[in-house]
C-alpha cells in the first residue's frame, strides 16, 4: 500500500507552467492590443484609460480535471474594478465574452464562483467571516487554488477554502479552456503570474 501511494502523484501528473513568464506561447487572445507581459506577468488594463469591454486570454488547450493555482493582483480607479479565471470554458462565436464557470476576482467577488454568460449567477461565494480571513487590499498579490474534479470545484483565496460547490444540472461542460479576464467597463490593471496546473 505505502509503495502504491508514492506511485500516485506521478500518474496523475506533475504540475507544470502553463505560463512561462516571457511569452504568449500556449496562449490566444488579444495580445498586444489588450494583453500584454509585464514583470513575469499576463498583464491588462490602465489606470489612465477605461476598459470598454471584458476580454479573455485563453489556453489553446483545453482541461478537464486538473488542480491550477496563480497568483493575481489587481488595482483601479473607476467602474466595475474585477477580473477572474475561467475554467472548463469556451469562446462565445463571434462575440468577446466567454462562457463557463469563473474563479471571480475583485469587486466584492474574491473568492467566489460565478457562471459567466451560462446562467449569469453566483454560484457559491464566501461568507464575509471567512472572506476577511483571506481577503488582501486591491493592489496587493493574491494565490488562487482552483481544483475541477468531476461535478465538484473548488476554490482556495491565500490558502483559506472559499468555495466548494458540486454541479448538479445536467448538461454543464466538464471540459474546456482556462482563461484570464479583465472586466469592462473600469479603468483598472490587473495581473496574472505563476500559474501552474496539474491534470489530475
Amino acid at each position: 500500500v505505502l509503495s502504491l501511494s508514492f506511485l500516485l502523484p506521478a500518474l496523475a501528473g506533475e504540475p507544470v507552467a502553463l505560463f512561462d513568464g516571457k511569452t504568449f506561447a500556449g496562449w490566444e487572445g488579444n495580445i498586444d492590443s489588450v494583453w500584454r507581459i509585464e514583470e513575469g506577468a499576463l498583464t491588462a488594463g490602465s489606470l489612465q484609460k477605461k476598459q470598454e469591454k471584458n476580454d479573455f486570454l485563453a489556453t489553446t488547450k483545453e482541461c478537464g480535471d486538473f488542480e491550477l493555482t496563480l497568483k493575481w493582483r489587481l488595482e483601479g480607479t473607476e467602474g466595475f474594478v474585477n477580473g477572474g479565471v475561467q475554467i472548463r470554458s469556451k469562446r462565445i462565436p463571434d462575440h468577446h465574452e466567454m462562457i463557463g464557470y469563473q474563479a471571480d476576482l475583485g469587486a466584492g467577488y474574491d473568492g467566489a464562483l460565478y457562471d459567466e454568460s451560462r446562467r449569469k449567477k453566483m454560484l457559491a461565494q464566501p461568507s464575509k467571516e471567512v472572506l476577511a480571513k483571506c481577503q488582501k487590499p486591491l493592489g496587493e498579490w493574491n494565490e488562487y487554488r482552483i481544483r475541477a474534479e468531476g461535478p465538484r470545484i473548488q476554490l482556495w483565496l491565500n490558502g483559506v477554502q472559499t468555495v466548494d460547490y458540486t454541479e448538479a444540472e445536467a448538461g454543464i461542460e466538464a471540459k474546456g479552456w482556462i482563461a484570464v479576464q479583465i472586466h469592462g467597463n473600469a479603468t483598472s490593471v490587473v495581473q496574472y503570474k505563476d500559474l501552474k496546473i496539474q491534470e489530475l
